[in-house]
């Protein structure tokens, strides 16, 4: 079958063996640009068509393909309106890195019509939950918000408002479970008023808030209130037209709930109400906010609201199930990251010390499995855990999360030592020295600090990156260190003065990870575009570019012996490579999920990985054989990291702990 690209024609609908469609006459495409394939229309509205379509070019994958059809007259506001979808395409690239967004895959115009290729997502929308096993309970409420606000934190973060939040936007992926949002609207600015003016005005009737719908304008608190009316429709099943009295100007879902005798917990009702307000001033202005209380209302027992029974107040006595604790306070990174969480230090004990908690063994297909005990959980942060290094000592170990904060631990007892406080973001990425004295870490605020471990001082703050920055590694003379940044460059510093010696531009992918091997001499960089690039750091030329993986590269480390180098991705795979040729040495599959984190032991015969399926995965190097998979994390891992000594690992993870793990057999 082949689908006439004309939006008038009334019967697109054709027989393979056709040129021209048998309805318009529009000449037919086989394949859009050559490798993509129309399987079947998904939807239509007023800003063009949206279909599912395999790519020729990937075996046959499914994408799914939207068709936007300005209307504009003439030339000049074409090509503004071209521009203008190119840059909103960048953004949703950018966006299409968290994994609960899709990832955007092309975009280009053709015949004077915009397309843009998503990844596919597997599974059902929210408002086809909503038909097939009825109205949500407190629960699933709780946990629409726990996935939804970190993740439009990250929307946000990012000078992006969604302004289309509803049922029918969000996607449970069937591989997983997850909630995924999508449909950004992209494009749905590109019509003739839009092109010259800065309002414009996108949402659906019920769910976008007055301020929207009313001029266009739109704010973080704009989501927030959608993001409301879509757990009120959830709950209650009534469209939100109908639970809005605009007599009162009040929200009747409480009224509503009564009738079938459901009822929600008090504090998570408080939370709509404040994200519902008719001002925008009223509600929260940001997700954060939001989820500062959400934390809060997770934290105590979901005891049910007052419901109204024939106008009387009733006090209901019901207790609804929390939210699951791997859901606290927010999901998947992205691979760090979309909660930051508070950044004022918790009230309760930093260390919640379980050891030992036994010993986790799981079978090898390879092999005999082997044991590794879980000596301390540490908490603490009030969020996730998504950097870890161990001090060359092996005594101390340091944490980064997305509380911006940096804390300190004794790595025999667990006992915190301190808290570095200086970012003002997520703290990405951290390293000791090899002398052990300085602690380099890299935030999402953009720096690079480099703190004196002795006691805790800023040495200096770096600023040389212009976006978030993701990774550094330090040479082994301790001489230099090298940064990589979401800005798309490596930076190489001279690490005694913080002088800025190198930058390594000439790269298409946001990068994620670097290393620089034992000898000093190999600088490399992991990437979102797929690849690591490899270059002589001492005369910075590129020796090679490895290309093997299917999607982003989160994470790389150098063997000891300089002649691997081990990629984790988010295909879910690890690679070996040969340092020296650039050749594949093996691929290990065994993760059902992103690869955040790879550590290779001191040895060189170990390796850890670290994954969103909440698994660390102990693998024999030489031979890719699955030593155990320590599962004791409930939610994912972001960063592992081995301790020079060989006798620990450490793994950081998004349900805001670390574990420290014994290294014996």
């Amino acid at each position: 079958m082949l689908y006439c690209l004309n939006p008038d024609c009334l019967n697109p609908q054709n027989p393979k063996e056709v040129e021209n469609c048998q309805s318009c006459g529009t000449p037919l495409l086989a394949l859009i640009r050559g490798r993509y394939r129309i399987v079947q229309p998904l939807g239509q509205g007023g800003f063009g068509k949206t279909f599912l379509a395999v790519d020729d070019d990937r075996l046959g994958m499914r994408c799914v393909i939207k068709q936007f059809l300005p209307q504009l007259k003439g030339a000049k506001a074409l090509d503004k309106a071209v521009k203008l979808f190119e840059q909103e395409a960048i953004r949703l690239h950018e966006l299409g890195e968290h994994p609960h967004i899709p990832t955007l895959l092309a975009y280009f115009e053709h015949e004077q019509r915009l397309y843009l290729v998503q990844q596919f997502i597997e599974g059902a929308t929210l408002s086809q939950e909503l038909r097939q096993q009825g109205t949500f309970g407190d629960h699933k409420i709780r946990e629409v918000l726990v996935r939804l606000l970190p993740l439009l934190k990250f929307v946000h973060d990012r000078h992006v408002i969604h302004r289309d939040i509803t049922p029918a936007n969000v996607i449970r992926r069937a591989i997983d479970g997850r909630l995924v949002l999508i449909d950004f609207g992209v494009a749905k600015l590109l019509n003739e008023h839009s092109a010259t003016q800065p309002g414009t005005k996108i949402g659906t009737e019920g769910y976008a808030p007055v301020e929207q719908l009313r001029n266009g304008k739109a704010y973080p608190a704009s989501d927030l209130y959608s993001l409301a009316v879509t757990c009120l429709h959830l709950l209650t099943g009534v469209q939100p037209e109908d639970l809005y009295d605009p007599l009162s100007g009040r929200w009747m879902w409480r009224e509503s709930l009564a009738e079938r005798g459901a009822a929600l917990s008090g504090s998570i009702g408080q939370i709509l109400d404040k994200m519902l307000k008719e001002l925008v001033n009223d509600r929260y202005q940001s997700a954060d906010e939001a989820m500062r209380d959400l934390r809060m209302a997770l934290s105590t027992p979901a005891v049910a609201s007052p419901i109204f029974r024939g106008g009387a107040v009733a006090a209901s006595t019901s207790v609804t199930p929390s939210a699951p604790t791997d859901l606290l306070p927010s999901t998947l990174p992205r691979s760090r990251s979309a909660d930051r969480g508070s950044a004022s230090p918790p009230s309760h004990p930093a260390v919640a010390l379980h050891s030992p908690v036994g010993a986790i063994a799981s079978p090898s297909p390879f092999g005999t499995a082997q044991t590794y005990k879980s000596l301390h959980t540490l908490t603490g942060h009030s969020s996730w855990v998504v950097s870890v290094a161990i001090s060359p000592d092996s005594k101390t170990l340091v944490s980064g999360s997305l509380d911006d904060l940096i804390m300190i631990w004794d790595l025999a007892s667990g006992e915190r030592l301190g808290i570095l406080r200086g970012h003002t973001k997520s703290v990405n990425s951290l390293v000791y020295s090899p002398n052990g004295q300085v602690v380099i870490s890299g935030s999402d605020d953009g720096t690079i600090k480099l703190w004196r471990m002795t006691d805790g001082a800023l040495l200096r703050s770096l600023s040389g990156h212009s976006r978030d920055v993701n990774a550094a590694a330090v040479s082994p003379d301790g001489q230099f260190f090298a940064s990589g940044s979401d800005d798309r460059t490596v930076c190489v510093w001279r690490l005694a003065t913080g002088e800025l010696l190198r930058s390594y531009t000439d790269m298409s992918g946001m990068v994620r990870s670097v290393a620089i091997s034992p000898n000093g001499q190999i600088l490399a960089s992991g990437r979102l575009d797929n690849q690591i690039k490899i270059w002589n750091l001492v005369t910075g030329q590129l020796l090679q570019t490895l290309s093997g993986h299917q999607n982003s590269v989160m994470s790389i480390a150098i063997s000891p012996n300089g002649r691997y180098l081990v990629s984790g991705s988010k295909d879910k795979l690890i690679k070996v490579w040969d340092l020296t040729t650039g050749a594949i040495v093996r691929s290990l599959s065994g993760h059902l999920d992103i690869v955040n984190s790879v550590a290779i032991s001191p040895n060189g015969k170990t390796l850890i990985s670290g994954s969103n399926d909440k698994t660390v995965k102990v693998w024999n190097l030489a031979t890719g054989e699955v030593l155990s998979t320590l599962a004791h994390h409930a939610n994912s891992v972001n960063a592992v990291a081995t301790s020079p000594d060989g006798n620990y690992c450490v793994s950081g993870s998004s349900d805001n702990t670390i574990k420290v793990w014994q290294m014996s057999s």
